[in-house]
């Protein structure tokens, strides 16, 4: 193991930029969360940046660490292609995680990893990802990308919340809960399509469609970090569509069970994606949720499922 002094980072990082002020505004997702550091031969440790108010690690840091740490041990030609993960403990927010990379297989045109993602001496997360060398195809489709206002066009989560508070006749707890939601310190910037209702009054349908993107610059020319950086992305209110239609119940603990990962072409994760999000089905306390991430030019850059355990309680509508 190397010295404090001379430990490395995982050699992931996009190109320097020769623009000094694109440096100083590069996204804390690739300064800080996802930049693991490496104690040995496939072992990295990766720290914290974002803690949800539920005080546990959020599933979508674990997600982009452990893709970090397993895209750190295949060549450079290769890219990933797919992850597979499940979550098998909370995660302490108050410890370091420990990542270890199992290098399942190596093959010609397509190589395997495994990630272990360990706190207290036992694994809270278990990933299985595989890269591949792009290759060309007559075989090509895709579905159509849903038609929404384009990003400029509309307001981001934290300038909804601002107009919500405006109102002088909203609810003291309404009130308490938003100016929470606007104290944290996240790193993605969001742009519903549809604003949400704060209130939560009635029952919609279980879809929801908004933009997002990595707060700062990250810069192309690294496909590897902006997969990494679209895998934590993916995981950031994604369960949450499953409780849309049902305005009287709130979530009184939910939690991921797995989270799986398709990357289909490229794109830049500090540019604005559409994010569709659905959920087919829930029932047994828990939910199935399925996503795509769009490229602005309607090119389908990536697809996502998640199932996870939601139980609820049952609460009168908000009054104003």
């Amino acid at each position: 193991m190397a010295e404090r002094g001379s430990e490395s980072r995982v050699d992931i990082e996009v190109n320097k930029e020769s623009n000094s002020s694109e440096a100083d505004l590069r996204s804390v997702l690739v300064t800080s969360v996802l930049n693991l550091e490496k104690l040995d031969t496939d072992l990295f440790r990766g720290t914290h940046h974002w803690v949800p108010r539920t005080q546990r690690l959020f599933g979508g840091q674990i997600v982009g660490q452990a893709l970090v740490a397993a895209a750190s041990s295949v060549s450079d030609h290769l890219y990933a292609h797919s992850l597979h993960c499940y979550f098998v403990r909370a995660g302490d927010p108050k410890v370091p995680v420990l990542y270890q990379v199992e290098r399942t297989r190596d093959g010609r045109s397509f190589c395997v990893r495994s990630v272990k993602a360990i706190q207290h001496g036992q694994p809270i997360l278990i990933c299985q990802a595989s890269f591949h060398m792009q290759q060309p195809s007559p075989l090509e489709h895709q579905f159509h990308m849903p038609t929404v206002p384009p990003p400029d066009t509309l307001l981001t989560v934290e300038q909804l919340i601002q107009r919500t508070l405006s109102d002088p006749n909203l609810a003291d707890n309404t009130r308490q809960g938003l100016n929470k939601i606007l104290a944290d310190e996240v790193p993605i910037e969001i742009k519903p399509v549809n604003p949400p209702d704060f209130y939560r009054r009635v029952a919609m349908e279980p879809k929801t469609l908004f933009w997002v993107r990595a707060r700062g610059h990250i810069g192309a020319g690294n496909m590897k970090l902006h997969c990494c950086v679209a895998a934590y992305v993916s995981d950031y209110a994604f369960l949450g569509t499953a409780l849309l239609p049902y305005p009287n119940h709130r979530a009184q603990f939910s939690a991921s069970l797995d989270h799986a990962m398709w990357f289909h072409s490229t794109f830049r994760a500090d540019e604005w994606m559409l994010y569709e999000c659905e959920s087919p089905w829930s029932g047994g306390s828990r939910g199935f949720v399925q996503g795509r991430l769009w490229r602005q030019d309607g090119v389908l850059a990536a697809s996502c499922a998640q199932e996870g355990v939601i139980r609820v309680k049952a609460v009168p509508q908000s009054k104003l």
